[in-house]
C-alpha cells in the first residue's frame, strides 16, 4: 500500500520583545518598534486600561458595580488590537475586551454601566457611528453574530473587517467551530481573535483540548491561524495590523491566538486560589506586558520617571471622571426593563409594564 501525503500545515509564532523588554535582534522588526511617537501613546493606553480595571474591581468590592471580568495581565492583547482597528471595523467582544473597546470609541462609563446592570451600557450611545456589538457574557455565542455581520459587509462590497474576540475556553464551543466553518466557506472578512490566558474559569488550557495550539483550529475552517506573544505589545499590534489589512483587502478570514496569562480571578465572583497556586501566578508577573513595554521605552531613551508619573496621573484622572459620570447617571425608570425585550411588546408584558409604572408612581407618592 502506498500512502501519499495530501496536505501540510504550520502555525507560526511571533515575538519581538523578550520578558525584560529587550528587542530580539534576530527578528525582522516592524518599523514602529523604534518609533516613540507610536509606542508612547500605546503605553499610556495600557496604563489607562490597568487603572480602569483596578478601579472597576474596587467598585465591585464596595457594592457599586456588579460582577466584573478583569483583564489584568492582558493589556497588550487589547491595546495591540485596538490600535489596529479602523473606525468602521466592527468589534464583536466577549467580556474581557475593555482595552480594545475603549480605543475603538466606547466610553469607560458605558462599560461601567454594563457591569452595573444598566441596559444603557449596551446601547453604544457615546459612539452613534459605531457598529460595535455590546459585551457578550455567554461563552462563544457572539461568533454567530460576528459571522453574520461579516457576511453583510461582504455582500455590500465594503473594505471593512469584523473582529470576533474570545477567550481560550470559547474555542471548545460548537458555536466557534460552526462560525469558523462558515467564515472559511464564504471567505468572510473576519478575524477570530483568541486571548489564550490559559484558564477557562477553573479549567486549565491543557485540559480543554488536546490540540497542540488553539491557532490550528482555523485549519479545519480552511484558513490560516497563527500564534503571537500576547504580552508583547509590538508583536500583537504588528500581527493584528497585518491580518486586518489582508482581511479588508478581501483575502478571507484569519485567526490569531495571543498567548497571555490571566493574573486575576476569572471574574469578581471567582476565587482562583481554589484551583491554582500563587507561585504559578507570580511567575507570570515577570512577563507583565506593561513593564515589558516600559523597559523597551527606557531602552530607547524616550521614557523618563516624569513621563511615567504623568501617565499614571492622567490615567487616574480620566478614570475618576468616568466613575463620577457613572455614579451620577440618573437611574432608568422601572419600565425600562421591558423596553429592550421585543420589537413589539406582547400583551402579557404590556400589562406587567403598566403595573410596574403604577407601583413606581405609588411608591414615589408615598416618599
Amino acid at each position: 500500500m502506498t500512502m501519499t501525503r495530501v496536505a501540510d500545515f504550520h502555525v507560526n509564532y511571533t515575538a519581538f520583545l523578550d520578558a525584560d523588554g529587550t528587542l530580539m535582534r534576530d527578528q525582522v522588526l516592524p518599523t514602529f518598534s523604534l518609533d516613540s511617537a507610536v509606542l508612547k501613546p500605546l503605553y499610556r493606553q495600557m496604563v489607562l486600561t490597568r487603572t480602569f480595571d483596578n478601579k472597576a474591581v474596587a467598585l465591585q468590592r464596595t457594592g457599586r458595580l456588579g460582577t466584573y471580568g478583569s483583564c489584568l495581565g492582558q493589556e497588550a492583547v487589547g491595546v495591540g488590537l485596538g490600535a489596529a482597528l479602523n473606525p468602521d471595523d466592527v468589534l464583536v467582544p466577549s467580556f474581557r475586551e475593555q482595552a480594545a473597546q475603549i480605543m475603538h470609541g466606547s466610553r469607560m462609563e458605558d462599560i461601567l454601566l454594563y457591569w452595573g446592570g444598566d441596559e444603557r451600557g449596551s446601547q453604544m450611545q457615546s459612539t452613534p457611528q459605531s457598529q460595535d456589538f455590546p459585551i457578550c457574557v455567554p461563552v462563544g455565542t457572539q461568533a454567530a453574530h460576528a459571522v453574520g455581520v461579516a457576511r453583510a459587509i461582504q455582500l455590500r462590497g465594503e473594505k471593512r473587517a469584523v473582529v470576533c474576540a474570545m477567550g481560550d475556553g470559547a474555542t471548545s464551543k460548537g458555536d466557534i467551530y460552526e462560525a469558523m466553518n462558515f467564515a472559511g466557506a464564504w471567505k468572510l472578512p473576519i478575524l477570530f481573535y483568541i486571548a489564550n490566558n490559559q484558564w477557562a474559569i477553573s479549567v486549565p488550557r491543557e485540559e480543554q483540548t488536546s490540540c497542540q495550539t488553539l491557532a490550528q483550529k482555523a485549519i479545519a475552517g480552511g484558513f490560516e491561524g497563527e500564534q503571537v506573544d500576547g504580552n508583547d505589545l509590538l508583536a500583537v499590534h504588528d500581527r493584528c495590523k497585518k491580518s486586518l489589512n489582508r482581511i479588508r483587502n478581501g483575502e478571507g478570514p484569519h485567526l490569531i491566538e495571543a498567548i497571555t496569562y490571566r493574573l486575576n480571578d476569572h471574574t469578581t465572583a471567582d476565587d482562583a486560589t481554589r484551583y491554582r497556586e500563587d507561585k504559578a501566578v507570580a511567575a507570570h508577573w515577570k512577563r507583565d506586558p506593561i513593564v515589558r513595554l516600559r523597559n523597551h521605552l527606557v531602552n530607547l531613551e524616550c521614557w523618563t520617571k516624569q513621563d511615567e508619573e504623568k501617565a499614571i496621573q492622567d490615567a487616574a484622572r480620566a478614570v475618576e471622571d468616568a466613575v463620577q459620570n457613572y455614579m451620577h447617571m440618573k437611574p432608568q425608570p422601572v419600565e425600562s426593563m421591558f423596553d429592550h425585550l421585543y420589537a413589539e411588546l406582547p400583551e402579557a408584558y404590556q400589562h406587567q409594564r403598566a403595573h410596574a409604572i403604577a407601583c413606581a408612581a405609588a411608591k414615589a407618592a408615598e416618599e
